[in-house]
């Protein structure tokens, strides 16, 4: 299986901490994360990567070159300028070699069935599949409502207190460990958010324009309302994004400790 790590932001929550190398190259026990988060995809059956490579994404080449030292193949896929994250994939469009290919951020650590979610999107022959991840209060999130079979109706759906609609809005990260879910207030309501990990078909990156895109608020949008097939399927367990320092120190903290699984 191919994965797509997107490398290209600017890590500019992390910078306090983390100023002289780009986010996912971050020491944790010294190791940088992407390492981690390598060696953990390499376990699940990932066994081709390319690098979607923005700010001093030539230090991310010099540390892993082609891949072998860690028993991958990678590529990588430079952008110009800031693309986003749906133009950053339509970029790497050229180095894809299967008919599906995975997509994940590069600064989250999320050790979860890819296989699982593969197998899943192609049982569905969906054109675009995600990993959601239920939480006890979507209210700061955009929630993912899916029907019986998983089919996504609904993105980004804004609720309040009592389920209302609030209207559309962007995916914001999660923060922190799932694991560590922060009790929710009485009126807080529980649902599923985008787990930012998806399978999508090549043709389907292909439909994207070159240039800088959203995909969570620009492509998703527009292929619900086209008809695509587009899949979410539940996952649990731990979650981590460094994106900011104190998820930072708790990542560390939990490698030190072994609780981040594999």
């Amino acid at each position: 299986m191919q994965a797509i790590l997107l490398c290209g932001g600017m890590g500019t929550r992390l910078r306090s901490v983390v100023a002289d190398r780009p986010k996912p190259m971050a020491d944790i026990c010294g190791k940088p994360f992407l390492q981690y988060l390598l060696e953990m995809l390499r376990d699940k059956g990932i066994t081709e990567v390319i690098f979607a490579l923005g700010y001093m994404g030539e230090m991310i080449e010099e540390y892993f070159q082609d891949g072998s030292a860690f028993g991958l193949k990678i590529a990588y896929s430079y952008e110009e300028e800031p693309l986003g994250t749906g133009g950053a994939i339509r970029n790497a469009l050229p180095k894809i070699l299967e008919e599906e290919v995975l997509v994940l951020n590069a600064d989250t650590y999320f050790p979860m069935d890819y296989q699982g979610l593969y197998h899943f999107h192609q049982e569905n022959d969906g054109d675009f599949s995600l990993a959601t991840r239920a939480v006890p209060d979507i209210s700061r999130y955009g929630a993912v409502r899916r029907d019986a079979a998983g089919r996504i109706l609904a993105w980004n759906e804004k609720l309040g207190d009592g389920g209302q609609q609030l209207g559309e809005g962007s995916k914001q990260p999660i923060e922190g460990n799932a694991q560590q879910a922060a009790s929710a207030s009485p009126k807080s309501l529980s649902g599923e958010i985008n787990g930012g990990i998806y399978v999508m078909k090549k043709s389907l990156i292909a439909e994207i324009p070159e240039g800088k895109q959203s995909l969570e608020q620009d492509c998703i949008p527009k292929w619900l309302s086209e008809g695509k097939r587009i899949f979410g399927l539940p996952f649990h367990g731990y979650f981590m994004d460094i994106g900011i320092p104190k998820d930072y120190q708790q990542f560390i903290t939990d490698v030190e400790q072994g609780k981040h699984g594999r």
